[in-house]
């Protein structure tokens, strides 16, 4: 287990992680560590405790409009592909009319 060091509001934290992930909790920390400060601008300093409260809340609100809006896409998609198979039979069926049509006319000039 691999253990790195991240800075949120101008602090050091030693955090655990995998093998491996240390470039993505990086990542994460400086997203978090944004969000922090941000909530410390807007609202003033409220303590780390509030702060990284008000920060995980706001994270976990644009977490939540993304996974609506996930959701909203998916639904989107799945409706796409229902269309897209419902115009395929239809012009399955359109194409053997087609055929149909075409060797009987065919078969009418032998």
């Amino acid at each position: 287990m691999a253990q790195i060091t991240v800075d949120v509001n101008g602090r050091p934290y030693a955090v655990g992680c995998e093998d491996g992930q240390e470039q993505h909790l990086m990542e994460l920390a400086k997203m978090f560590d944004r969000q922090v400060r941000q909530v410390g601008q807007d609202m003033g300093q409220l303590g780390d405790t509030r702060l990284f409260l008000m920060g995980a809340l706001l994270l976990a609100d644009e977490l939540a409009d993304a996974r609506g809006r996930l959701d909203g896409l998916q639904a989107e998609v799945a409706r796409l592909q229902a269309d897209r198979v419902r115009l395929e039979s239809r012009a399955v069926t359109a194409l053997e009319g087609a055929a149909r049509r075409i060797e009987k006319l065919a078969s009418e000039d032998v």
